[in-house]
């Protein structure tokens, strides 16, 4: 159950950076210049002022976190992010591979 639900959400993710890039791709061909959805203004938008709220919780864990780690992840493009985590999920929610040498018939 754990792993069609990793695959699941996996789905999701790379269809969510599909639609994200089709979106930036159009967004950057009618302005002429390469633009994209950074990842913090679509975590800005789901979370909301929950977002500001981020920065001194991540600062109480360590303060060399926020400033060179989490601001440029959250510089990334949104959908690059969508795709890496949807392949990370789908390559959790994979089977497991048979061990060589074993016979499985009986």
């Amino acid at each position: 159950m754990l792993r069609f639900l990793a695959r699941l959400l996996g789905l999701f993710l790379v269809a969510a950076g599909f639609v994200g890039l089709v979106v930036d791709g159009t967004r950057s061909i009618a302005n002429g210049t390469l633009s994209f959805t950074a990842l913090g203004e679509v975590a800005f938008r789901l979370l909301g002022e929950r977002y500001l709220q981020l920065q001194p919780a991540v600062e109480k864990v360590h303060a060399f976190l926020w400033n060179p780690i989490v601001l440029n992840l959250m510089l990334a493009p949104a959908a690059l992010f969508a795709f890496m985590l949807g392949a990370v999920l789908f390559w959790l929610g994979r089977k497991p591979e048979e061990p060589i040498g074993y016979a499985t018939r009986r």
